[in-house]
């Protein structure tokens, strides 16, 4: 089940990009989300490291010349660093937050990502458009 929604994803993702020229995350990033999708804790989850991701690269951009490639590998990295930090930190820190996790350790620094070069708005405007459009086609198509 998870292979078909995931290339369904990825489909309507490439799509969606080749029609409005936005990115909603990244290219596979709905894909991993609509899996997620009956736990928006977890989506939240996502969202605030990937944001959290995108302020640590800001504060670091002002002393590093980070941009190209760089830019890219220091946001996987920087996200990659905060899921770590979310899975080892978090519940000791808050105990009753073990459904509001972060999903992967990629996706946050995908994302963020794609809120440096489109903004934040229009990055998660995005998302949550493509992850509605996957989830009611997957629905409509697969559970019949």
């Amino acid at each position: 089940m998870s292979y078909e929604i995931s290339f369904l994803g990825l489909l309507i993702s490439l799509v969606f990009t080749g029609i409005t020229g936005l990115y909603p995350g990244g290219i596979i990033v709905p894909s991993y989300l609509v899996l997620f999708i009956d736990q928006p804790a977890r989506i939240a989850g996502t969202l605030v490291a990937s944001f959290l991701t995108l302020l640590c690269f800001r504060f670091a951009s002002r002393f590093f010349i980070i941009f190209g490639r760089r830019r890219f590998v220091f946001m996987i990295l920087l996200g990659g660093i905060w899921s770590l930090l979310w899975y080892q930190l978090f519940p000791f820190i808050f105990p009753l937050s073990l459904e509001f996790r972060v999903i992967g350790w990629v996706i946050p620094g995908l994302i963020a990502n794609n809120f440096e070069r489109q903004g934040l708005v229009v990055t998660t405007a995005s998302l949550v458009t493509v992850i509605v459009i996957v989830y009611f086609i997957w629905k409509m198509v697969f559970t019949l």
